[in-house]
């Protein structure tokens, strides 16, 4: 069995050693001696969990930079939906190749998809290493053919997923209230319920979204919904920006999860106050995520912590809100336990998803308070190392493999746009 041995590393403020047997942390301890282990030096870094995306679209890589500084809807229908039109399941296998490389390089070893050609998606995270729950996106666009294709498609690539590790699991993303009827999203549920599998939707995510289901539906989002009888703890909602207090105990009461993204609510200014404060209040678990790189221009979970502590403080008018600490526990432990994996906390016998951090760079200098400079001084080159599964895929910031990544999307994506 692989053994790995992080020697003299900085942990929780201790110097400490760290050894991995397998995909697991076996010991946490000062002066481990294991001759056989594979050595890492630890000195001079800190060691952190992996950070958990809990919102994004990995092959979106292809279209960053592509339809900037547009408004979500006149972004979707014009630049997005109709390249997303053009892709392969090539395209989709190098631009989510592309998408595990940034995330590896910036210190994700997990994250939630939703996007098309979900078998590329996967063949790419089995090769690059990292964890996925990579879900279907579906769209039936109100259309009773459209919905049977969603029926027929769906436990098929549940059944293809089964092939590859443990690393890799299977979620159905409905694209969101919009583009999907009521009666698909009441089947996709059942079919979740029936197979314990995560829903990801798109909820609440503009002032139109709430406008139009009102008019559509008659009621709100959430409360939508509600009446369709689909929240529970299986749904992690995506965004949640325009949510009433009623809806806040609603999804409370029926253990639904939400992913903030601060960056892609700011770029396509969807909105801005995020009620963070409330819903934990009220117990709901708030993970973060980067959303896609088309509307948030990278997956850099280090710069999404701090936009989303600036912009809780900014909007609230409260410099006590949403701090450094709440914000890294969101992208980690909080996030493992929305995805349901057993990381995000470096403790014995959890999974060994590590990253290394760099402490001697300016960011980190002085290093009166580590988790205030990682969350908004630094950003994710601080990353020097990252395990994911008691393997290291990045060590000195290397990644094998990295540079025909970028060439092969860089081909993909010229095409495209």
């Amino acid at each position: 069995m692989n053994r790995l041995l992080i020697k003299s590393v900085e942990l929780n403020g201790s110097t400490t050693d760290i050894l991995i047997e397998g995909e697991r942390i076996r010991q946490i301890a000062p002066n481990i001696i294991d001759d056989g282990a594979i050595q890492i030096d630890g000195r001079a870094k800190a060691a952190i969990p992996g950070f958990i995306n809990t919102h994004t679209h990995a092959a979106m890589t292809l279209f960053r930079g592509c339809g900037d500084d547009m408004p979500l809807m006149r972004w979707l229908e014009e630049q997005i939906w109709p390249r997303e039109a053009h892709l392969t399941e090539e395209d989709v296998y190098w631009g989510a190749k592309l998408a595990c490389l940034e995330m590896i390089k910036s210190g994700t070893t997990c994250f939630i998809d939703s996007y098309h050609h979900q078998p590329a998606t996967a063949r790419a995270v089995e090769e690059m290493g990292i964890r996925g729950i990579l879900a279907s996106a579906c769209f039936d666009n109100f259309d009773d053919a459209k919905a049977q294709k969603v029926r027929q498609s769906l436990p098929k690539l549940h059944n293809n997923t089964l092939q590859y590790s443990s690393r890799i699991t299977y979620a159905i993303a409905p694209h969101a209230i919009y583009t999907v009827s009521p009666s698909t999203l009441q089947w996709i549920d059942a079919y979740a319920k029936a197979n314990n599998l995560i829903i990801h939707l798109h909820l609440a995510e503009t002032e139109g979204e709430v406008a139009d289901s009102l008019q559509r539906f008659g009621f709100t989002p959430v409360r939508h919904l509600h009446h369709l009888g689909i929240l529970s703890p299986r749904l992690l909602i995506a965004h949640g920006l325009y949510i009433d207090d009623e809806e806040i105990h609603i999804l409370a009461d029926h253990g639904v999860q939400v992913a903030h993204n601060p960056a892609s609510n700011m770029k396509l200014a969807s909105g801005h106050a995020f009620r963070f404060v409330e819903m934990r209040r009220a117990g709901i678990p708030v993970g973060i995520g980067t959303d896609g790189c088309s509307s948030s221009n990278n997956l850099d979970m280090v710069e999404a912590m701090k936009l989303a502590s600036l912009l809780g403080k900014s909007w609230r008018k409260d410099p006590e809100v949403f701090t450094a600490a709440e914000a890294f526990y969101a992208a980690t432990a909080q996030g493992a336990d929305i995805l349901h994996v057993d990381a995000g906390r470096i403790e014995e016998g959890r999974l060994a998803d590590i990253c290394l951090i760099d402490l001697n760079i300016p960011a980190f200098t002085p290093n009166l308070n580590f988790i205030s400079n990682l969350v908004y001084a630094a950003n994710g080159s601080c990353v020097d190392t990252l395990i994911c599964n008691g393997r290291i895929l990045m060590q000195g910031r290397k990644v094998a493999g990295e540079d025909e990544i970028m060439q092969q999307a860089t081909r993909c994506a010229k095409r495209l746009c």
